[in-house]
């Protein structure tokens, strides 16, 4: 099977400084055009699906790659971003002036944070994971799309080259960059990653 990890295009300005794991946000102009460009980009890919997260973003990144294949765009919940719980739509600066303490974990150890009311890695991990193996079993043999988050696309790529969670963010994940996976049997293989043939 091979997987295509897309993370979505660019979201609105307002997204930007905040945390937006789960707030429902669009794309920003610029998001649409990266949004057209996997257009370009994947044409002539053949696809047995195209999978999304839930969120606006990734669904909004995915129809336009589904529309002129005759495909539907399934949107399943464990390919969400991360749950920042009672931190969703805050400011970093306000984050750092109301939970310091939390915030300094954060920028220095953020795979360790548990999220009050959300999610910590460990949480994304492991969803992650359940929900590649389900589609690996579903779709055996086949070539899908999966629209999602940076954090999906670089827990799944962690765990199949073995890289420890302290070091994810060495793996670069840009908006609208496509990183491939292949399994082998059960051998799984990184072909590209954050592939910018989008942009």
């Amino acid at each position: 099977m091979k997987l295509l990890l897309v993370r979505h295009a660019a979201p609105v300005d307002a997204a930007r400084g905040r945390c937006y794991g789960r707030l429902d946000v669009g794309l920003s102009p610029d998001g649409q055009a990266q949004a057209a460009g996997l257009v370009r980009a994947l044409d002539g890919v053949q696809l047995a699906a195209i999978v999304s997260s839930p969120a606006r973003r990734a669904v909004d990144t995915a129809l336009p790659l589904a529309e002129p294949r005759g495909l539907e765009v399934e949107v399943l919940d464990g390919l969400g971003e991360l749950d920042f719980g009672e931190l969703e739509g805050k400011t970093y600066d306000e984050i750092a002036a109301t939970r310091p303490e939390l915030y300094a974990q954060w920028m220095t150890e953020p795979t360790s944070v548990r999220f009050p009311g959300g999610e910590s890695y460990d949480d994304l991990r492991r969803r992650a994971e359940t929900t590649i193996a389900g589609l690996r079993e579903a779709y055996e043999g086949e070539t899908v799309a999966v629209v999602t988050h940076g954090g999906i696309v670089r827990a799944v790529v962690a765990g199949t080259l073995g890289v420890a969670p302290e070091r994810i963010f060495r793996l670069g994940v840009d908006y609208a960059s496509v990183t491939v996976v292949e399994w082998i049997a059960d051998e799984p293989i990184v072909r590209t990653l954050n592939g910018r043939t989008a942009r």
